[in-house]
């Protein structure tokens, strides 16, 4: 278990210079978000890559581009779309094998949900099935807005899928969908393969670890009982830290949890 940021913290920066950014600062461990389908090429994994081998980065996730759409692209009522929209996913999971990530980040659909939910869940699994051989799991985030919000949702998406589930938990996401962060995790902690972390006030339901009121040591002391061995991304949005030497620290601040604990 490792903790680190993600490149998505600091957009619009264009994705290798944000790589480079928190390599410089000493990050070691990374998301990255691609954002653009030229960003979804071997060569621009190369460069990515070169940059993390640099700074001895390791880089564990990758977001597609297209997160955005995923309710149009891949959920939606026409079959074939989603049938072409697979080979671009190739790609992207293409893409993240070269980077070295093993996890795929997933949205899914937005709600309301435009078709049948077993159908959503059926068309999730083809994600799987695409991602296998490139060594990636596609993995399903919970998402405020999106059919992935509800932990009910999630129940009966864990049980059609069996193994083939595996949830990115995100605590800002959880926030604000009206949700325990604490209480969502520990009734998913088992299919728990990675972690977006942010901080929140009774104010702000985004700002960086160490600045809000989130448990961090009760959220550190479930993972180790659940036996995690995933990492820990901070995911911010840009509005949610001053400069980015806020990450650094923010990322000072788990490491001393975990040091400690």
């Amino acid at each position: 278990m490792a903790f680190g940021v993600s490149s998505s913290c600091l957009y619009p920066m264009v994705t290798e210079d944000a790589l480079r950014t928190l390599g410089a600062m000493g990050v070691k461990t990374c998301e990255v978000f691609l954002n653009a389908p030229s960003e979804t090429t071997p060569a621009f994994a190369k460069q990515l890559r070169a940059i993390a081998d640099f700074y001895g980065m390791r880089i564990v996730s990758a977001h597609p581009f297209s997160s955005f759409a995923e309710g149009y692209m891949l959920f939606g009522e026409y079959e074939r779309r989603f049938t072409d929209m697979l080979d671009c996913y190739r790609r992207h999971f293409e893409t993240a094998a070269l980077l070295g990530a093993k996890i795929s980040v997933i949205h899914g659909a937005r709600l309301p949900l435009r078709i049948p939910e077993e159908l959503y869940i059926e068309r999730f699994g083809a994600l799987v099935e695409a991602a296998a051989p490139f060594g990636v799991i596609a993995a399903q985030e919970n998402v405020n807005r999106h059919i992935s919000e509800s932990p009910a949702f999630l129940q009966r998406m864990r049980a059609a899928l069996g193994a083939d589930f595996h949830l990115v938990f995100d605590i800002k996401q959880a926030v604000r969908a009206g949700y325990d962060p604490l209480r969502f995790y520990r009734d998913f902690a088992a299919d728990t393969l990675h972690l977006h972390v942010s901080d929140h006030t009774a104010v702000r339901d985004c700002v960086a670890p160490g600045t809000g009121d989130f448990d961090f040591p009760a959220l550190l002391a479930a993972t180790q009982a659940a036996g995690y061995q995933g990492d820990w991304i901070i995911e911010l949005y840009r509005g949610g830290f001053d400069t980015p030497a806020a990450l650094r620290q923010a990322l000072d601040y788990l490491e001393s949890l975990s040091a400690n604990g």
